[in-house]
């Protein structure tokens, strides 16, 4: 079976003198009390590197030169074939170092160096739903009776407002009373006159004035 010439995109590298590919696994190491070494938690894996060395050369050597130091300006992906990463099924690479040198003598010939580290694709972003995207998911927490809490909570509020408004309307009666009294005679009403002035300054609750009120008639 013929061998398969590595190559970067379109671009062959023959003759290669030496490949190296290395794949290096994440792990973090655990003490646990009474265990004689550490437990090794496995966290994935790093990105398989592979390593070339070759020369460059030939009547396009300088073209196929340019196009390498291109690629390695550009950092983008590229794509990599060669027999040592068949079984890697490595999808995109890129080139993360690279080292040429030309010697004296020999034209058009140049020897290089270059680092290429796997780029797998980036997952799928997460979807954005209510409970975390567990739909279907049985919460134990009925939704519509929300809706009925929510009603009562309303209807408790209406009668809250009713509550005040016919306050307010007690304490508009008794300084209308308090009006028709005789300067001459003095303001039988004064003392609630004061009582409902001095709630209604305070901005005092519908408890406050109930209270007053009852205090200033048990009084009388």
């Amino acid at each position: 079976m013929s061998r398969a010439v590595p190559t970067i995109d379109d671009i062959q590298l023959d003759p290669v003198l030496a490949i190296r590919q290395r794949t290096r696994a994440r792990l973090a190491a655990t003490p646990v009390a009474g265990l004689a070494g550490d437990v090794q938690q496995r966290l994935g894996r790093a990105s398989h590197e592979v390593e070339l060395r070759g020369l460059i050369h030939g009547e396009d050597a300088l073209d196929k030169l340019d196009t390498l130091q291109d690629k390695v300006v550009s950092g983008e992906e590229v794509d990599f074939t060669a027999d040592i990463t068949t079984a890697l099924e490595i999808a995109k690479m890129v080139v993360v170092e690279a080292e040429f040198e030309e010697l004296a003598g020999h034209p058009n010939r140049f020897e290089y160096r270059i680092v290429l580290r796997e780029s797998p694709p980036l997952p799928e972003p997460a979807s954005l739903a209510p409970f975390g995207g567990l739909e279907g998911f049985d919460t134990g927490f009925d939704m519509d009776a929300l809706g009925d809490v929510l009603g009562d909570i309303s209807d408790l509020a209406g009668d809250l407002q009713g509550a005040m408004d016919m306050l307010g309307d007690v304490l508009s009666g008794l300084e209308a009373l308090a009006g028709l009294a005789s300067l001459d005679a003095g303001n039988p009403l004064q003392p609630m006159q004061d009582q409902a002035g001095s709630l209604g300054d305070t901005g005092a609750g519908a408890g406050e004035a109930s209270a007053g009120l009852r205090g200033l008639t048990e009084g009388s």
